[in-house]
């Protein structure tokens, strides 16, 4: 979960905590006992419901809805518009699990935390731009990593290795920086730089060209290699409408470099992604 809506979520634990409790704490007072002698029953043990309390205290839920508008594939010079549901679960500070998979809290000591995840790669369709007709369709795959993040004051260094398990059999290594600096109680701002290296096998899969697909697709043949993918850039503003409410915008910048912006494929090397999201949190 992002750290605006981190923000969301200790801001309304406090009233999730005051309405169930609303319903789980004994009557303030007892209705009057009209027949002399009986003795009044005893008020419920709170301590019993606990558990419930702190469950309503550890998780939570975000839900919403945005728009994207990005290229139609990495290295594309068309663009297209796609909206998306958004759905985030946090439990217990420690699992989270968002459209991109399932993230767990592995380890934290003082400034340093080590997490794993689970998610996903969707691959890529021959047919969804004509550049890439003959060139064969990328399978879906199960991707497998870590990330540790070492975080001072509002930013934070991070480094994540993910394994594609089917599809392209890739893998990605990916070093940057972040900062998420609130303004305002409303207004969050973050940033991040980062670079992404990816193997033999990503490579040939997203920007190589073999024999067969140049005969079918008529690129040139291009062997790409290991390397440095891409850098990318990106900003955001986060706005908290209220306790609940919050929307978010995020403009990022991809620099494709190397055996992948040498492509036949690659159409534009500057890759741009704009994208706008209103989440309710409850």
């Amino acid at each position: 979960m992002s750290t605006s809506l981190k923000v969301i979520a200790n801001r309304s634990r406090l009233r999730s905590i005051a309405v169930a409790s609303l319903f789980l704490s004994p009557c303030a007072a007892q209705t009057a006992d009209f027949a002399s002698g009986e003795e009044t029953a005893p008020a419920p043990d709170p301590e019993r419901f606990g558990p419930v309390r702190q469950a309503l205290h550890d998780w939570h839920v975000v839900i919403g809805a945005g728009a994207a508008f990005k290229p139609k594939y990495e290295g594309s010079d068309e663009f297209e518009v796609s909206p998306f549901p958004f759905v985030s679960a946090e439990f217990f500070d420690r699992i989270t699990i968002d459209p991109t998979g399932i993230e767990i809290k592995a380890f934290e000591k003082d400034a340093f935390r080590f997490d794993v995840n689970i998610g996903y790669d969707s691959g890529r369709d021959e047919d969804d731009a004509d550049t890439l007709r003959g060139m064969g369709d990328i399978d879906f795959g199960v991707t497998v990593g870590g990330k540790a993040t070492y975080t001072f004051g509002p930013a934070s260094l991070f480094v994540s290795v993910d394994k594609t398990i089917g599809g392209s059999e890739g893998l990605l290594a990916t070093a940057g920086a972040a900062i998420s600096q609130p303004l305002s109680e409303h207004l969050i701002l973050g940033a991040e730089a980062s670079a992404t290296f990816a193997d033999d096998n990503y490579m040939d899969a997203y920007f190589g060209v073999d024999a067969a697909q140049s005969a079918r697709s008529g690129h040139a043949q291009h062997e790409a290699g290991a390397g440095i993918k891409s850098v990318d850039l990106s900003a955001s503003a986060t706005y908290l409408i209220n306790e609940n409410w919050v929307v978010r915008g995020e403009q990022s910048v991809g620099f494709l470099v190397g055996d992948a912006a040498d492509s036949p494929i690659v159409k534009e090397k500057v890759q741009s992604k704009t994208m706008l999201m209103l989440g309710y949190r409850f």
